[in-house]
């Protein structure tokens, strides 16, 4: 891409594969994202830096990095990846039917949940545009925020908390959190009255706890005060493995306990009094382009049916 040179649909695809690279932090860790082989994505990155002249990535016994230069150039290629969606965008809104893209990112384990607002609209919004494409990424809360903001996610799903100013969010549902031990616990048999009159929940501070690395509601933060921080977790999968080992108690989302709760692995404590609810919302860039397969699927979000269960 000399600067005599015009940008051609092979440019296009190049920097395609070099973003998806940088992002996924690595030839092998690309190669399911791209769905072709490490060999091919080697030959299109050499493609590309002999194109534009400059060395965008070191590999080695230290790992992948991209260079200052490909650091720049990833951020061109964003904007300008950006750029061409944008005009796909404007140029399906002369046709009636939807055509395009939805990147929409969402918190772990909610495919889990009985609220199926998130899976009826993705529904809806296929039935309307079959030839939408959806890109689903799960990613945590402040990563799918950081990802709306730059516009790499046209929608996010996260909990409320930590928002930033600059997103819009739509309302969607609260999610109950308990506290939970695994089998093997020593609270694991003790009955409730026992625990009851032990003091309830605020009185078990004397037991190895894990809790969460990421942001809480205010509700989240008085329930985890007096817990004893054992352990930490990035995630509520994380957090789900800790607990299971029966050496640790800690909150989990009831839809993603339920299933191990059914099979005697699991066991709530003081489900009166320890519980806590978290509210989710739908954030969009405050000050989004027009974008008519967004606009499609937050109508349909606000119209689903969210007494629905079964995921």
């Amino acid at each position: 891409m000399s600067r005599q040179s015009p940008v051609t649909d092979f440019d296009i695809r190049l920097l395609r594969v070099f973003k998806a690279v940088a992002e996924c932090g690595g030839f092998s860790a690309a190669e399911n994202e791209l769905g072709i082989s490490r060999s091919a994505i080697s030959l299109h990155m050499g493609d590309l830096e002999k194109r534009l002249g400059l060395k965008l990535c070191r590999r080695g016994r230290g790992g992948f990095a991209l260079t200052e230069e490909g650091r720049e150039v990833l951020e061109g290629a964003r904007r300008l990846l950006s750029g061409l969606e944008a005009f796909r965008t404007e140029v399906n809104a002369l046709h009636h039917s939807l055509r395009g893209e939805l990147n929409i990112g969402i918190t772990d384990t909610l495919v889990s949940s009985p609220e199926m607002r998130i899976t009826h609209a993705l529904a809806s919004l296929k039935a309307q545009g079959p030839e939408v494409r959806i890109n689903m990424h799960m990613d945590p809360p402040g990563e799918i925020a950081r990802g709306v903001l730059d516009g790499r996610l046209h929608v996010g799903v996260v909990p409320a908390v930590n928002l930033p100013a600059s997103v819009d969010s739509q309302a969607l549902y609260s999610e109950r959190s308990g506290l939970y031990c695994g089998r093997g616990h020593p609270l694991f048999a003790e009955p409730s009255t026992a625990l009851v009159a032990l003091g309830g929940w605020q009185a078990l501070g004397q037991w190895d706890a894990v809790v969460p690395s990421y942001p809480l509601s205010e509700a989240g933060r008085e329930r985890h005060v007096g817990l004893k921080p054992s352990a930490t977790a990035s995630d509520r999968e994380g957090a789900a493995f800790l607990i299971l080992t029966g050496a640790y108690i800690g909150y989990l989302p009831d839809h993603h306990a339920n299933l191990w709760v059914a099979q005697g692995r699991l066991r709530e404590l003081c489900s009166e009094s320890a519980a806590y609810e978290t509210p989710f919302v739908a954030i969009t860039r405050r000050d989004r382009r027009p974008h008519r397969v967004l606009e499609a699927f937050l109508a349909a979000l606000g119209k689903s049916d969210a007494s629905v269960s079964g995921d």
